[in-house]
């Protein structure tokens, strides 16, 4: 049987290609890099050696919980970062949080209100005043909905090695 090797890539629809460019690129420092020629507005990033971030202009309506999970190497500043421009939404998931394997989670809309989970390691070091701000809750999000349907665990991790 054939497996999955990685993700390549991630398309999320914009509906302003050159202010969601200016988010990516200015906000959370992606790279640009050379796209296919479309007939329709688009724009390739690297995140890293193997993985790119693709943003194509639509008229598309986005997902209000579905999102990416992007990691990042400074939680600490993407956190003041988003936070200055008004960008974590605490609707969808909640609250930005530490889960149980240590890592910072939060959510953020793009300018498209595209929903982005940024993540740290779990070592990260983190400043405890992010753990004493209004938009932090302690403990994993509960939903109230009582469906623990699915593969849970209490050492799970969105880190695998």
């Amino acid at each position: 049987m054939a497996h999955l090797l990685r993700i390549n890539h991630v398309t999320l629809i914009v509906d302003n290609l050159e202010r969601a460019t200016q988010f990516y690129q200015k906000e959370l420092g992606l790279e640009p890099l050379s796209a296919f020629q479309f007939d329709y507005p688009v724009m390739f990033f690297r995140i890293n050696g193997e993985q790119q971030l693709h943003i194509s202009e639509w008229e598309d309506v986005p997902s209000f919980r579905g999102h990416t999970c992007f990691v990042t190497d400074d939680f600490n500043a993407i956190f003041s970062r988003m936070k200055a421009l008004n960008a974590i939404d605490i609707q969808p998931w909640g609250k930005v949080r530490q889960l149980p394997d240590g890592a910072m989670q939060m959510f953020v809309r793009d300018p498209s209100g595209n929903l982005l989970e940024i993540s740290s390691s779990p070592d990260a070091d983190i400043d405890p005043q992010i753990m004493k701000d209004e938009l932090y809750e302690a403990g994993l999000y509960v939903s109230n909905r009582n469906d623990p349907r699915g593969y849970q665990s209490a050492d799970a991790t969105l880190y695998h090695k």
